[in-house]
């Protein structure tokens, strides 16, 4: 008979892929060296994960906030886009960073032909993008929430993958702090 799943471990182990993956990249990415520095083994993230592809997927999993609940509670835009700004500065340090980092890494990846990862960043990219344009659609002042919300979503993103390419912090903190203004005039 088959051992239960230790479903701490289980935990243990995704949020330990997401600092692996931040640190090793996901390019290069193979389950031994991944397995050694976790202190387990190949075969033993296969059990609880099936493939390294739905090891990664999970492990973003743990690392997804709900958007549901951020932006649905929105009464007007000056309280979005202090929403908007705080949720930028938690994803542009500490453990927020490093989930950033690993997404950018899959988003990219998800990009080849037939890539395992490109409905999880279709997936993402819609929950997002769903989440901010129904936050949008309470507020008189949006015509177009799902412009607005596309806007945002990919133009922050393109902003987080330039802070963490060039280090640049006040310079990437500006060009937030403009595209937020802007969109939501």
């Amino acid at each position: 008979m088959a051992r239960p799943l230790d479903h701490a471990k289980r935990a243990d182990l995704l949020a330990a892929v997401v600092r692996y993956i931040a640190d090793h990249g996901l390019a290069e990415l193979s389950l031994r060296p991944l397995a050694a520095e976790l202190g387990t083994s190949s075969r033993m993230l296969i059990y609880y994960f099936t493939t390294k592809e739905e090891l990664l997927v999970q492990a973003l999993g743990t690392q997804r906030p709900d958007l549901a609940a951020l932006f649905s509670e929105v009464a007007d835009v000056a309280e979005l886009r202090g929403q908007l700004w705080e949720f930028w500065r938690a994803n542009t340090s500490g453990e927020g960073r490093t989930s950033v980092r690993v997404m950018l890494q899959v988003l990219g990846a998800s990009c080849a032909a037939h890539s395992p990862y490109a409905e999880y960043a279709k997936t993402a990219i819609a929950a997002f993008v769903d989440s901010l344009a129904d936050g949008l659609r309470g507020l008189p002042a949006v015509e177009d929430p799902e412009l607005v919300a596309t806007l945002l979503v990919s133009g922050l993103r393109g902003i987080l993958q330039d802070r963490l390419i060039t280090g640049e912090v006040d310079r990437t903190d500006r060009a937030a702090r403009l595209l937020i203004d802007q969109a939501l005039q």
